[in-house]
């Protein structure tokens, strides 16, 4: 697999971790949406379309954002909170018939920051998401999946976030195991599958089948499977023109928790780990 990242339609999973859609006050975002259990994540969103056909309202989804060193400032006004958002992201193979999803096969994970505006004037999730190239942040380093289900290599895995600004350093997210996520493995891929074909344009929500259509059913995907919790710091610090964001994902079972902090102070990270840093600029 040829990761052309620019032919990949990109999407976020909103609410699979326990806490953050409160702490990043979006939950009230969601409050019309049913979900099936408690725990189930709310809605997936678009943060790129490949496609030169995107009806006006989504055309800013056609500007390709992922970016491995840098996060661009937003320059429009009132859209100046922009958080850090630690995610693991899956590159996934896509399989159709008769212009459904039936397959996503998860081939590489990686650090993912699904860096966000928070803007209570946003009418969709994906409006917070895409504000020009250098706004989404995807580690270089891939690490391959033999497969995605219980025992897999991303069950070893945890996410770790930091912010820098000056001489001052901070865990921003708290320290996660990818298995804290709500829908994992399987489970998760058939809800995404399942949405894929069916979310409709409603509330915060985009309609994706109709974003499929438009990009012409893509054969690959870069897919956010939901942000961590952040630190009391996380929560209440938004970027500054600067400042540095780093997310990491690591083996746990090879590198502690201390030694990652050490890393990311000097960011200087050994080549088993997918670590993203951006500067804000």
């Amino acid at each position: 697999m040829v990761c052309d990242f620019n032919n990949m339609i990109c999407f976020g999973v909103a609410g699979n971790f326990a806490g953050h859609l409160e702490q990043a006050g979006e939950a009230a975002d969601f409050v019309s949406v049913q979900t099936e259990e408690d725990i189930q994540p709310k809605a997936i969103f678009p943060f790129y379309v490949p496609s030169e056909t995107l009806n006006p309202e989504h055309q800013f989804l056609a500007t390709f954002p992922l970016s491995h060193q840098h996060i661009r400032f937003p320059t429009q006004k009132g859209a100046d909170h922009l958080q850090i958002e630690p995610e693991i992201a899956l590159i996934c193979d896509i399989e159709y018939k008769d212009k459904q999803v039936t397959s996503l096969i998860p081939r590489f994970f990686t650090a993912y920051n699904d860096c966000s505006i928070r803007r209570p004037d946003a009418k969709k999730i994906s409006e917070k998401k895409n504000w020009g190239e250098h706004t989404k942040g995807l580690a270089s380093r891939l690490f391959p999946l033999s497969t995605f289900t219980s025992g897999c290599e991303l069950d070893h895995y945890h996410i770790a976030c930091f912010h820098k600004r000056g001489e001052e350093f901070n865990e921003y997210g708290i320290d996660s195991p990818a298995l804290g996520y709500s829908y994992f493995h399987q489970k998760l891929l058939n809800w995404i599958i399942t949405k894929m074909n069916t979310q409709p344009d409603q509330g915060p929500m985009n309609d994706i089948p109709a974003l499929f259509a438009q990009a012409n059913y893509p054969k690959h995907a870069v897919i956010g499977i939901g942000a961590t919790r952040y630190t009391d710091f996380g929560e209440h610090t938004f970027l500054q023109v600067g400042d540095t964001s780093i997310v990491v994902v690591y083996n746990a079972q090879k590198y502690s928790h201390d030694e990652i902090v050490a890393m990311a102070k000097q960011e200087n990270f050994a080549d088993d780990i997918a670590a993203l840093v951006q500067h804000v600029i």
